[in-house]
């Protein structure tokens, strides 16, 4: 499934599942800045900033098959994890959805060890 190679088929659902994640996180930031209790959620955003952007990269080191995937991967599960315990304390739909997606990449990344 891979783009221009099959070499990436073994990580491209986590992959998939990275890009989905970091989509989520940044679509739920959006949406959460403009929450009337923004101020509540200052932690959140920071995390979510922080989850797109580890999600992106992993899977940016799994496409080049960097010797490092690996270990990015499991650090993006743990971040994956802390952002879906933060996304879980706010009861809004796009929090609950994002808390999910989080979830499952955790899933995946922690799969990659």
């Amino acid at each position: 499934m891979g783009v221009v190679t099959t070499n990436t088929d073994k990580y491209q659902t986590c992959i998939d599942e990275c890009n989905k994640c970091a989509q989520a996180c940044l679509e739920c930031t959006t949406l959460c800045l403009n929450e009337p209790d923004v101020s509540a959620r200052k932690k959140c955003i920071s995390k979510l900033h922080e989850c797109a952007c580890i999600c992106k990269e992993s899977a940016s080191f799994m496409a080049m098959e960097a010797c490092h995937a690996a270990d990015l991967c499991k650090l993006c599960s743990t971040i994956c994890n802390e952002c879906a315990q933060e996304c879980g304390m706010f009861k809004d739909d796009h929090c609950t959805k994002c808390a999910d997606e989080c979830k499952k990449c955790a899933t995946e990344c922690q799969s990659m060890q």
